[in-house]
């Protein structure tokens, strides 16, 4: 028979590091975000009336405002300690706003422009704290930029072809939308924001033509998904768009996109999708 002190180091060797948990997307397509969506998020964090809401603001022109509007937005969820760090590029995060980032269970990217983010964090230590708090099972949300930082491959609203145009995208062509690298917690969707209000069909139909190992999913202003996993659930008041080029073809004339077979759904509030 093993003794004690023999069978303690036996159990100890045998010990193994806790397993991660993934955490949860709440990815919200812009534009008012209603108390009840807020509450949702928050309760969905579990963090309590003792835990604090990470706010991310680098996306904005103003981040301190963004901070300050995330306050305000959050207050009818009944946090207390709301809290939030404009990361800037090239400087060296402070060791105690990153040790924030890291250990928080709900992180809010704010909205601006989703290029600017990205130009702040890509490849920096405050890029990893994001990944490693999602990683140990923290929410991450994001509204209009804030959504669209979610995906690896990341449109950033910029026209190659017509730099001149401003949030219209009246054509489906070849090579016009820009994209590069966001966050990268999904690795085979990319995410569009205030789809059906701003009118972004055009755009999302040229990124699924080009990109048909993506599933391209367009969110409405006042609504999001929530993503566990390989599934995801509409909640708030609008629609969400997903486009699927199953066939994986692609044709061009000069500078127009063609392809066939192209399937697009319309989910409703509380629908499920299929993430693959």
């Amino acid at each position: 028979m093993i003794s004690g002190v023999l069978l303690a180091i036996a159990l100890s060797s045998c010990k193994q590091e806790p397993a991660t948990t993934e955490g949860k997307l709440f990815i919200i397509g812009g534009g008012n975000k209603s108390d009840a969506m807020l509450r949702e998020l928050v309760n969905l964090s579990g963090i309590g009336p003792e835990g604090y809401l990470f706010v991310l603001p680098m996306a904005g022109s103003d981040p301190d405002s963004s901070i300050i509007w995330a306050r305000e937005d959050f207050s009818v969820t009944g946090i207390r300690k709301i809290t939030g760090y404009n990361f800037k590029k090239g400087e060296e995060p402070p060791k105690q706003m990153l040790d924030s980032l890291r250990s928080a269970k709900l992180i809010f990217i704010s909205g601006g422009d989703q290029a600017r983010f990205m130009d702040a964090v890509r490849g920096t230590k405050v890029q990893e704290a994001i990944k490693e708090a999602w990683r140990n099972g923290a929410v991450i949300s994001g509204t209009s930029a804030g959504a669209a930082v979610m995906s690896r491959k990341m449109i950033t609203g910029n026209q190659l072809k017509h730099p001149d145009l401003e949030g219209s995208f009246p054509t489906i062509e070849t090579g016009n939308v820009e994209i590069t690298e966001g966050l990268g917690f999904l690795n085979d969707v990319i995410i569009d924001q205030h789809f059906i209000k701003r009118q972004r069909l055009n755009r999302l139909l040229a990124v699924s033509i080009e990109n048909p190992e993506a599933l391209c999913i367009g969110i409405d202003e006042s609504t999001a998904i929530i993503v566990d996993k390989d599934q995801a659930r509409v909640t708030g008041e609008g629609q969400v768009i997903v486009i699927h080029n199953n066939r994986m073809t692609k044709s061009v004339k000069g500078s127009l996109l063609g392809t066939k077979g192209l399937e697009l759904s319309v989910y409703l509030p509380g629908d499920n999708i299929i993430l693959r």
